[in-house]
């Protein structure tokens, strides 16, 4: 028996040249698709084709890509300069430039829902659902509900759920809206046969958008503890969300629409009717991902924090900085900007709970400010001084700014820059300050060894 399990092994020289090819297809892939890879990810690869050649470069070619060639309709020209350093370096990535838009934020999960539904309700023609969860309880079935009813009297209902968040539904949990006439896809489903591009490139965007005009926005998904809480989570989740009308709306349609034609394999319908004229704040929006040519939301992080004159506050449920995103963060603090960054002291992942605690005693060290949340936080924005604010699905972890299909709103009126932070500050007050604590040995190993996966956390 041991023998025959010895004659089963691969020789030396079989084994060197199995490391040397999975080395060579890594090296040869990143170069032809001209990946740019965080220094601790691209160690990570190659240490894995060393170390276990056999189970990683099946992974690798599974999950390893990170950047989509963008595909569909090409962006909207670059407008006249917009006297704003963020809007002009969105705009520069070939995105949509900000517009005027009426802008309702949501205080609590009653809001949320009331504004949810009342966009369900408004739609007249199209209705465009895009979530990463639709939750099988009592908040889930009501919004499928109203979604069959809609698509019953006429209104072109579409819903796109993410490929993960999709494996906790039970069979059949669409059927009615099927039959009502509505259309369901699943975004990378986890364990489809078909070539849908790397699993591990989830969908975490969040948008429900009537008739090209009105989004409602944030970082809530559509199940009960986002809201209003359910049986499993009987307290809800602390979160934000938005709805807004204006130009920006008729780009997150634009968006929903490439995502929804990259799934159905077919070609997006074009630019969305322009939205009607109105009056208030500018606002623009922000996606960020895998198709998106540059990693747009880690980019104006970087930036704000370089901007950023007087405070920087934000909070997060996971926090996993890459070194860019930690650098440019130790320097604000360094440079007496006031960085502050909530994010509860137990969320519902652990192991994104453990490997943030290096960044975290680095940035203390320089003067950022950690407030612990005693409740779960799902809530993602950020302000930088009373100059802009940042809303929607991104988190400030790897996953999130390199791996996801994110996205978010940038908000520059003075107004809803007020809010966010007095949000922000109203639920960083109810946290305990951060104490860096020394690590022991095998903390120290255990979080080295963490962190060489954390993107994919």
């Amino acid at each position: 028996m041991h023998s025959a399990f010895l004659a089963w092994l691969p020789s030396p020289s079989q084994h060197f040249l199995v490391v040397s090819t999975a080395l060579l297809i890594y090296v040869l892939t990143t170069r032809t698709r001209r990946d740019q890879r965080a220094p601790t990810t691209a160690i990570a690869w190659v240490m894995g084709m060393l170390l276990m050649p056999y189970i990683a470069l099946p992974v690798y070619l599974l999950f390893g890509q990170r950047k989509l060639r963008p595909a569909g309709s090409p962006r909207p020209p670059r407008s006249t300069d917009t006297e704003h350093w963020a809007a002009d370096l969105i705009e520069s990535f070939g995105l949509a430039p900000p517009g005027p838009s009426e802008v309702r934020m949501h205080a609590d999960g009653t809001a949320a829902r009331d504004a949810l539904f009342e966009v369900i309700a408004g739609a007249r023609r199209r209705l465009d659902v895009g979530t990463f969860i639709i939750g099988n309880d009592a908040f889930g079935h009501d919004v499928l509900a109203r979604l069959t009813q809609r698509a019953s009297e006429g209104v072109g209902v579409r819903v796109l759920l993410d490929g993960f968040g999709a494996l906790s539904l039970p069979h059949g949990h669409f059927n009615r809206l099927r039959a009502a006439g509505g259309e369901v896809a699943v975004f990378r489903p986890f364990f489809s046969l078909r070539r849908t591009g790397p699993r591990n490139l989830r969908n975490h965007r969040k948008t429900v958008v009537a008739d090209d005009g009105w989004l409602w926005s944030g970082g809530r998904n559509l199940a009960g503890e986002y809201f209003l809480g359910n049986d499993v989570h009987p307290v809800p989740w602390r979160d934000l969300s938005f709805d807004l009308h204006g130009s920006t709306a008729a780009a997150a349609a634009r968006q929903f629409d490439h995502d929804w034609a990259s799934v159905r394999k077919r070609k997006a319908r074009g630019p969305a009717p322009t939205a009607e004229p109105v009056d208030g704040p500018l606002t623009q929006y922000m996606p960020s991902g895998p198709d998106q040519t540059e990693d747009t939301a880690l980019a104006l992080l970087i930036g704000a924090c370089f901007r950023a004159e007087h405070r920087l506050l934000a909070i997060t449920p996971y926090f996993v900085p890459g070194d860019s995103l930690r650098d440019a963060l130790r320097l604000a603090a360094r440079r007496g900007v006031q960085v502050t960054i909530a994010i509860p002291a137990h969320s519902n992942h652990s192991l994104a709970d453990f490997v943030r605690a290096r960044a975290m005693r680095d940035l203390a060290r320089a003067g950022v400010t950690f407030r612990m949340l005693p409740f779960m936080v799902h809530a993602k924005a950020v302000v930088v001084d009373e100059d802009i604010a940042m809303c929607g699905s991104i988190n400030l972890d790897l996953r999130s700014l390199l791996l996801n299909h994110e996205a978010s709103v940038l908000f520059y009126g003075q107004e809803q820059i007020d809010w966010l932070a007095q949000w922000i500050e109203t639920t960083a007050s109810a946290g305990e300050p951060y104490r860096a604590r020394r690590p022991g040995l095998m903390r120290d190993l255990a979080e080295g060894l963490l962190l060489t996966v954390a993107f994919q956390l």
